[in-house]
């Protein structure tokens, strides 16, 4: 008995584009990258090649991106930002903010076991951390066994929130409804006590950007919360403060930048959380 078949009519394939050989690129004469690295990023000092491996040709054009540096760093590094486990606060849904009093759940420590499970197989130089208790006991978890001490930086510190500081969401809403709504809806206009906390907030993480970046060493972990991981990440990608709720990390979440030697940032994932769920490990 003879068989039956499906034959499928196609069009024929073009022809295809002859492919690199090589992940390297020769640049014409590459002109400063932003308006904010134009009075120290020289022309004539910048590299006239850039490694496509790692930057996977983001930087290819004239202000495409921002420097964080504003100067030259000695090597591209790789910053890998994660967010502390579950907090008594975070499981009470009070208001954390800079305030120190919230220590990590059982399940926050797990959480961060997870995440030193997940991330053994990666090499890291230096581990800079939040002081705060929730994010300094993240950090000193995951950190255990590794050969450099940790590296605690005032910038990594969560925002200010002043007197909503420890209050329950729901209470906060009902006491303050005013500040409390701005909070949640403009703020990047949130004015509390004479200041604007989430301006403050995006200094705070350009300050750090530029103090980690210039540090020595390749390959970052960084342990802090989820309000100045937000600055972080925006200020990397250039966003103004107004795009603070924009972006959402996860207790245990990790997010990966990639920096070119000119302190260009470039996203290469956004709050993971596959090893929250599971025995992922990242390869190294």
């Amino acid at each position: 008995m003879g068989t039956c078949g499906i034959v499928l009519l196609t069009k024929p394939s073009p022809k295809p584009w002859p492919l690199r050989t090589s992940s390297r690129r020769t640049l014409p004469r590459i002109r400063c990258c932003s308006a904010s690295s134009t009075s120290e990023l020289s022309p004539d000092k910048l590299p006239t090649s850039i490694d496509l491996s790692v930057t996977g040709g983001a930087y290819d054009f004239s202000k495409a991106t921002t420097s964080l540096t504003n100067e030259l760093i000695s090597s591209p590094k790789k910053v890998t930002l994660l967010r502390h486990g579950l907090s008594t606060w975070n499981s009470e849904s009070r208001i954390q903010g800079s305030s120190d009093l919230s220590v990590l759940t059982e399940v926050g420590e797990e959480q961060a076991k997870r995440c030193k499970k997940a991330l053994e197989n990666i090499y890291f130089d230096q581990c800079f951390a939040s002081p705060i208790s929730r994010a300094k006991q993240t950090a000193e978890i995951i950190w255990q066994w590794r050969e450099n001490p940790l590296v605690y930086l005032d910038s990594l510190k969560e925002i200010s929130l002043y007197h909503l500081e420890g209050m329950k969401n729901v209470d906060a809403m009902q006491i303050y409804p005013k500040e409390y709504t701005i909070w949640r809806e403009d703020p990047a206009n949130f004015l509390m006590n004479g200041r604007y906390p989430v301006r403050d907030l995006w200094k705070a993480a350009k300050d750090c950007w530029k103090e980690m970046l210039l540090s020595p060493g390749e390959s970052f972990l960084v342990v802090t919360h989820k309000s100045i991981l937000r600055a972080l990440t925006c200020t990397a990608l250039g966003l103004g403060p107004e795009r603070f709720r924009s972006i959402d990390i996860n207790n245990g979440g990790i997010c990966v930048f990639n920096f070119n030697v000119r302190g260009e940032a470039m996203l290469e994932a956004l709050n993971m959380t596959a090893h929250m769920y599971s025995d992922h490990v990242y390869p190294g």
